[in-house]
């Protein structure tokens, strides 16, 4: 894993990062748009999506010089037919207390980076319309808006559009 950045760095998620990445993920199940989960996740679901996200799906935590979990990432199945295997979907997760701080960046940074080198051909983000602040964090990062999915999503009494955004990376395989 690359990266050292304002007391701050990168790894491979590990089983024992589930309770943070689940304490991360659940509130946003309960205060946001970010996932369209509408009910928490239990720290056994959380164990398995982890056991999930090994290999060339991998998880990611940014955390502290303290060993502190800042927030998480990962690589997951774009769809399950074989054709779609060159592309993968990313998910980026920043602690609440944690935002602007460049977590984001350095998460979604190395998510790139691992996916490169996995050998995939695109990364795709499905953001909630609503988050500015991912859609541009994922501009920044070299992804473009590649469409909008209107009014496919509900949560909190509202209608939610998706955004696609899309990173090209390289070729895996030819034909």
């Amino acid at each position: 894993m690359s990266g050292y950045h304002l007391g701050m760095h990168v790894r491979q998620a590990r089983a024992t990062d589930s309770e943070a990445m689940r304490r991360i993920y659940n509130h946003e199940v309960t205060n946001s748009t970010a996932t369209f989960d509408l009910v928490p996740r239990t720290i056994e679901e959380q164990a398995r999506w982890l056991a999930d996200h090994q290999g060339t799906h991998p998880a990611i935590v940014a955390i502290d010089d303290d060993g502190t979990v800042l927030g998480f990432g990962s690589l997951a199945v774009f769809r399950d037919r074989p054709s779609y295997s060159i592309t993968v979907e990313n998910s980026v997760y920043v602690d609440k207390d944690q935002r602007g701080r460049g977590i984001g960046r350095m998460l979604l940074t190395e998510l790139v980076e691992l996916a490169t080198g996995l050998g995939y051909h695109s990364v795709v983000a499905r953001i909630s319309g609503d988050n500015e602040a991912s859609i541009a964090l994922h501009r920044e990062c070299g992804f473009a808006m590649v469409g909008i999915e209107r009014e496919v999503g509900r949560k909190f009494g509202r209608w939610l559009d998706v955004a696609i955004m899309q990173r090209m990376l390289g070729s895996r395989a030819s034909g």
